[in-house]
């Protein structure tokens, strides 16, 4: 290995390094613990964001119109909106946050996850733009009752 490729590698190495110390992860659980004992969605939103006001439009929800297995209903969401945060939630089980996220400017913008519910509900994804605004897309969905789809 000739002199310029090591330095060009190394320097890339260091550079590479460096990026995962800049990324700051912030634990809501500890910074607002009354979003994970909320028991409605609009509360929970509220305790997250300090407003329920919310534009239903530059989210995409997609969800099964009857989840076969209530222990693992698949959830996909997508977002092409700069955002500050996302945020998951439902109605079907006693709390009504699921998950919040920090997002950055480096984050993919379709997220794929599994959720538990234990019953018919409404699922409500949260996008927190870099605007202040807030994002919404909604899907309600049936639990089929002991699986299977009946």
């Amino acid at each position: 290995m000739d002199r310029r490729n090591f330095l060009s590698f190394t320097l890339g190495s260091l550079a590479l390094a460096a990026i995962p110390a800049s990324v700051k992860a912030e634990d809501f659980r500890k910074l607002k613990p009354s979003v994970w004992t909320a028991h409605t969605v609009e509360d929970a939103i509220k305790n997250m964001y300090g407003s329920t006001t919310l534009i239903e439009k530059g989210v995409k929800l997609k969800t099964p119109d009857v989840a076969a297995n209530g222990g693992a209903i698949p959830v996909d969401f997508s977002t092409k909106i700069p955002a500050k945060t996302v945020a998951v939630f439902q109605d079907a089980n006693p709390e009504a946050a699921v998950m919040v996220f920090d997002v950055t400017p480096y984050d993919m913008t379709d997220y794929s996850i599994k959720i538990k519910m234990g019953k018919p509900g409404t699922i409500t994804i949260v996008v927190e733009g870099q605007d202040g605004k807030l994002y919404a897309a909604k899907k309600s969905l049936d639990v089929a009752k002991g699986g299977c789809e009946g």
